[in-house]
């Protein structure tokens, strides 16, 4: 399991971004050397943990339950097949490109080791939105990519800051005693409400909105999600 780039991006001016200041980071590239990536602050307040890389809607991403954002290099090369064009590293907007890692098989609060000292925990996984779809230029994106079989990627927590560069060597160092996946909480957040409650078995661990989302649906409608 490696590390196979990892990918930044500036803030530039977009006409399609939904957030406030009319700027978005989504267009990351990948960084050459050493890369430091740390605990960002607070959701709302704080904003990528990866250094250099700008994140413009505070209200959807970055925080310290989302500073990172992961996405395997199988399931890029799953859509360009499909999309019928070649995709770059860091072109999903995802952080760390993977290789050899089941990002989407990844239990919410596991830890991954990545080098010899960084350490990130799965708090979640993306959900599209109008900014993403737009800037890949696909009809029907947010759709297509929710409902896929190649999964959403992970959203990741520091528990060990450090640096990070391409070609580091991943290790699972932790799972948690649930059945809770990043692609099962996906699909309980978009297609199958009905399947929050169970999610909840995972909740120290998962990302503030996706918990919010998760207890919203619980109290509304109780704990078995009917």
């Amino acid at each position: 399991m490696t590390l196979l780039s990892v990918n930044a991006g500036r803030a530039r001016a977009a006409d399609y971004t939904e957030s406030a200041t009319g700027m978005t980071g989504i267009d990351k590239r990948p960084v050459a050397g050493p890369v430091r990536i740390e605990a960002p602050g607070a959701p709302g307040v704080g904003a990528s943990g990866v250094a250099g890389d700008a994140v413009c809607d505070l209200r959807f991403h970055g925080g310290d339950d989302r500073a990172a954002y992961a996405f395997a290099r199988e399931d890029m090369d799953l859509w360009e097949r499909e999309l019928g064009r070649e995709l770059a590293n860091g072109c999903f907007g995802e952080n760390l490109t993977t290789l050899g890692l089941d990002v989407n098989g990844a239990l919410i609060g596991e830890r991954w080791r990545i080098g010899e000292d960084v350490v990130l925990e799965v708090t979640g996984g993306r959900i599209p939105c109008r900014t993403f779809a737009v800037f890949l230029g696909e009809k029907g994106w947010v759709r297509r990519f929710t409902q896929s079989t190649a999964g959403p990627g992970a959203l990741l927590r520091v528990i060990v800051p450090g640096e990070v560069r391409a070609g580091d060597p991943i290790t699972v160092v932790h799972r948690p005693d649930h059945d809770v996946t990043v692609a099962l909480l996906h699909r309980a957040a978009t297609a199958e409400r009905t399947l929050l409650p169970e999610t909840l078995v995972a909740a120290e661990w998962m990302e503030s909105g996706l918990l919010a989302l998760a207890r919203q649906h619980a109290e509304k409608y109780g704990r078995a999600g009917h």
